[in-house]
């Protein structure tokens, strides 16, 4: 008997409040099970962005993707959720992280593991309804409790790639968001080794934490263009993973260094820009490597891979296919439409 997998899809709201409602509805339709809105300094915020999905979806649990630590006090972050579920109707989970791009408001990733545990402390017992005196070493609280906590248990998820914060996912946390785009069996054994060691460490049970490797899904009819938008993303993660069980010659990852050195803005921003060689310096082999790229069929493959390798959670970035005179909502639109005519029998 084949268990139903269960897909998260993210997507940053670099759009109109309209064009970001329109998205989650359409994510809804598709019939994914989670909704995860990308938490990204300087842009829309991520809980305002929530809050309005929430008002356009009555079945899909709504949270950030991640929200880190460094920008946003615990208290506060604990505070956001607890009116998200109220909005959503009981719908909210909130997904933590060191986050990406700070240095752009000169912030620093100082203690990361501390700083994490800290947080997820703090957060859980608040929005339990706890009234919490906590002396941690980077966050205190005096007494702190939510004036309206939420009455049910909000999941908390953690977003890593580290030995060290997997460990406290699976000490803390209800799922771990593991991995970045790059997963071979060994590096999804590693992850999940990672996880367990952190559960069996404080004596949880064995089904306590969820597992979910965070991939890319660009999905297009036009299957070529799906993959020419995974060049950049790829080269970003390739260079950022640089995976040990991943053999490439020395010259052409030099090669792809240099040319992603000379990229601007986000990689999953329709409007960044990167040098024309990384479409020859990364082929499709690699795009195939580090993303679920192509035509809606050609996705398929992928998550019978996920089940093969133990997987019955994948959290999704959605990428917006880019094509000449598409905006980021109009990609956006075309992954989701397109994958959702194979969805149905991905989940099972």
């Amino acid at each position: 008997m084949t268990t139903e997998l269960l897909l998260e899809a993210e997507f940053s709201p670099g759009m109109t409040a309209a064009e970001n409602q329109e998205i989650a509805r359409l994510i809804e339709q598709a019939g994914f099970d989670r909704l995860g809105i990308s938490d990204v300094v300087l842009w829309p915020d991520t809980f305002l962005v929530q809050a309005l999905c929430a008002q356009v979806t009555e079945r899909v649990e709504i949270g950030s993707m991640v929200s880190s630590p460094y920008l946003r006090h615990p208290a506060a972050i604990a505070a956001a959720v607890a009116d998200l579920d109220d909005i959503s109707g009981g719908r909210a989970f909130i997904g933590l992280g060191v986050g990406a791009g700070l240095d752009a408001v000169g912030l620093q990733y100082s203690r990361p593991v501390a700083t994490l545990r800290d947080t997820i402390t703090i957060i859980r017992a608040l929005l339990d309804g706890e009234s919490l005196t906590y002396d941690g070493p980077v966050y205190q609280t005096k007494g702190a409790k939510l004036r309206k906590p939420p009455n049910r248990r909000i999941p908390i998820a953690v977003g890593t790639r580290s030995e060290q914060v997997a460990k406290l996912s699976g000490e803390l946390a209800d799922r771990a968001l593991v991995g970045a785009r790059y997963l071979s069996p060994t590096i999804a054994t590693q992850y999940a080794g990672w996880v367990e060691a952190g559960r069996a460490r404080t004596g949880r049970e064995a089904t306590a934490v969820e597992i979910a490797p965070r991939l890319t899904l660009c999905c297009s009819p036009d299957g070529d263009a799906a993959r020419r938008t995974q060049r950049r993303d790829t080269a970003d993660f390739l260079v950022a993973l640089r995976p040990a069980d991943l053999e490439i010659e020395p010259e052409r990852f030099a090669a792809i260094e240099e040319a992603l050195s000379r990229s601007q803005g986000w990689y999953f921003d329709p409007e960044g820009s990167y040098p024309a060689e990384l479409d020859e310096l990364v082929t499709d082999d690699l795009v195939d490597k580090f993303s679920i790229s192509g035509r809606p069929e050609e996705t398929v493959a992928h998550f019978q891979r996920l089940r093969e390798l133990g997987f019955g959670t994948a959290s999704l970035k959605l990428a917006p296919v880019r094509k000449p005179g598409y905006s980021m909502f109009d990609g956006l639109k075309e992954t989701i439409t397109s994958f959702a005519k194979v969805l149905p029998s991905i989940k099972g």
